[in-house]
């Protein structure tokens, strides 16, 4: 029962990826704002959603255990290493597998410029948000004032991507799919949908995306629950593979569609957005969890190995000005690196045990 669970849950997710990346592109379009401020604000926060919910759930709303709040760290741990190591590794295998159909091949056109700008306030603000959690006890009071700066540091990225002009982009968007629902405007002018359709469209995809994301997760955790597999793994692991699944799904609909910016966009917005907001949430309710100790060491370890993903991919694209889709590759190395760590501390051996 499960297994359909999953296949319907992951096909609701797609189906609302599809529609999320149509009529997302056509809100910026409406609202003329520019590629990187539809890419890396609005899609990357729709579709962060469902991963930044299950921790604040846990955490707010669980009962305030210490196995709660370890589990809600966890998750909001997890979701800046997925999408810097296996969302990286998933937009860069599309890129190889769509390479023939692409004017570009392997090569990325993306404004490099919004990339980096991404990147340095994620830095900023996770570096932040990590070192938090090396504070002594007695200065535990000080993470109410990290939570504060790390909201300041996220609304000034916004104000940056918002502020920025919009490009001379006239390239030619796929219709509205809802645009038929709106008949009287479908007959004026079929090319162009009005605003209320396009919002319309852009919240019921966010409904299916939620929806399939958290039947995805409910299915992994009774699969996970009957299969014995631990809470670390599934903290840590599991569940941000479900929650990130929109990410992914979008990037590999831009990727297809040779619209890069958007695609690697999605994830470097979504990475900022996970340094921050979630991160805060753990600061004000979960100060005390939200600390490097013997137990909770791998998973801060999963930070390290997210900044290091990160200057191995971002690195030499800074220095080179382009950045080609085989890059991304090197994200799924650190994966299965971390995951190699989470299964032998399972096991009782390694470094984290």
């Amino acid at each position: 029962m499960d297994i359909l669970v999953l296949v319907i849950a992951f096909v609701v997710i797609l189906l609302g990826a599809e529609l999320f990346t149509n009529g997302i592109e056509w809100f910026g379009r409406k609202l003329g704002l520019a590629e990187g401020a539809v890419g890396s604000v609005l899609a990357a926060v729709g579709t962060a959603l469902p991963e930044t919910m299950i921790p604040i759930i846990a955490i707010a709303f669980g009962g305030g255990g210490e196995a709660t709040d370890a589990v809600g760290v966890g998750a909001i741990l997890g979701a800046p290493f997925m999408l810097s190591t296996l969302a990286m590794f998933v937009t860069g295998l599309g890129v190889v597998a769509f390479r023939k159909r692409r004017a570009t091949g392997t090569r990325m056109v993306v404004d490099t410029t919004v990339l980096v700008h991404d990147i340095r306030y994620f830095v900023i603000a996770y570096g932040i948000a990590i070192g938090a959690a090396f504070l002594p006890e007695s200065l535990a009071a000080l993470k109410y004032l990290v939570a504060v700066v790390l909201i300041g540091i996220y609304v000034y990225y916004v104000k940056g991507h918002l502020d920025a002009e919009a490009g001379t982009d006239d390239s030619e968007l796929a219709p509205l799919r809802f645009r038929r629902a709106d008949r009287s405007a479908y007959h004026h002018d079929p090319a162009v949908p009005r605003l209320r359709i396009v919002n319309v469209q852009v919240i019921a995809a966010l409904a299916l995306i939620i929806g399939g994301a958290y039947l995805f997760v409910g299915a992994v955790d009774r699969t996970a629950a009957s299969l014995g597999v631990s809470e670390l793994l599934l903290a840590l692991v599991i569940a941000p593979i479900a929650t990130e699944l929109p990410e992914k799904f979008n990037s590999l609909i831009w990727v297809r569609q040779g619209k890069d910016t958007l695609a690697m966009g999605n994830i470097t917005g979504a990475m900022v957005f996970q340094s921050a907001i979630p991160t805060v949430v753990a600061l004000v309710l979960a100060g005390s969890a939200w600390t490097v100790t013997e137990d909770s060491l791998l998973a801060f370890a999963s930070a390290g190995i997210a900044f290091i993903a990160v200057a191995a991919i971002f690195g030499p694209m800074w220095r080179r000005a382009r950045l080609d889709g085989r890059a991304l590759l090197v994200g799924g190395a650190f994966y299965l690196a971390y995951l190699a760590l989470v299964l032998l501390a399972i096991a009782g051996v390694g470094p984290f045990v």
